[in-house]
């Protein structure tokens, strides 16, 4: 199943969630609960419309599937590169471990 199938599948299933929740608000009425649940089936289909925006936003800034090769040079690298760094775990050339 692709990434858009299943966002429309749960868009779907959402649909049917929130008219759910309608038919059972008409039989239970507006009470506390009944708006919170409401509340948060609404701020479901919110946040599935950010989750799609952003996937299909994601894919379009990103072409390719990510296991593109990148070639790695065998030179070594600039020696100035490293100046003045320190080694991991023992500190600057300069100073002791403790």
């Amino acid at each position: 199943m692709s990434l858009q199938d299943a966002l429309t599948a749960v868009e779907r299933h959402l649909t049917e969630l929130i008219r759910s929740v309608a038919r059972l608000e008409e039989q239970v009425g507006t009470g506390l609960d009944m708006r919170r649940v409401r509340s948060d089936a609404n701020h479901l289909r919110e946040s599935l419309g950010l989750l799609k925006e952003s996937a299909t936003g994601a894919k379009a800034a990103r072409p390719g599937t990510g296991d593109e090769m990148v070639p790695i040079p065998d030179a070594p690298y600039d020696s100035k590169l490293w100046t003045d760094a320190e080694d991991e775990g023992l500190g600057a050339k300069d100073r002791h471990a403790p």
